[in-house]
């Protein structure tokens, strides 16, 4: 990995060390790594919160959005439109993940969006796992973020976090049985 990247080894096996002690890598000693599948569990462990933390920020963006909002959002879903139509899973995963962190960071509330960045690795990883399986999906999610989109600039908190709900019950479902949400 090292020579692919271009590097010491030193960073590649702190990088390794470091992503063994947040669960996602098993290093096994003069024979390799594995990554950790997502596992059901940390699937539950994952949505649970930022199911939370995302309702929680959609109805304070409906309430009183930042100036600017809708602007970021409509070029969040620009951005993934065309990764989608590219077919770079890549940066749609990453705009995938800009657009529901928009959201948070909207909310205004510091601690929240610190504690939905704990979560980053993982949600990218969920999301890429998701798009993998079935890359249909990716269409699903960008239309559900275009209907959530519209709901927070419409100031309706209410709708918008039963839009979320929905799309992150979809997601959950695409994760655990690989199927597209319906």
């Amino acid at each position: 990995v090292a020579e692919a990247v271009g590097v010491s080894r030193t960073p590649v096996r702190e990088a390794f060390l470091l992503l063994e002690a947040e669960g996602l890598m098993r290093l096994y000693p003069k024979r390799g790594a594995l990554i950790v599948p997502v596992s059901p569990d940390e699937i539950e462990d994952v949505m649970d919160p930022r199911l939370l933390v995302e309702r929680h920020a959609a109805a304070r963006v409906a309430e009183h959005p930042p100036p600017g909002f809708a602007q970021d959002i409509d070029a969040i879903l620009a951005a993934q439109r065309a990764a989608l139509h590219a077919g770079d899973q890549a940066a749609f995963v990453e705009a995938d993940r800009a657009f529901h962190r928009a959201i948070v960071d909207a909310a205004g509330n510091a601690i929240l969006a610190r504690l939905y960045d704990q979560l980053r690795d993982r949600l990218r990883r969920m999301s890429a796992t998701a798009i993998a399986r079935d890359p249909a999906v990716a269409e699903v999610f960008l239309t559900e973020h275009r209907a959530i989109a519209d709901a927070l600039g419409r100031g309706d908190g209410d709708g918008a976090g039963v839009l979320l709900a929905r799309h992150l019950e979809g997601a959950r479902g695409a994760l655990q049985g690989g199927q597209l949400p319906d």
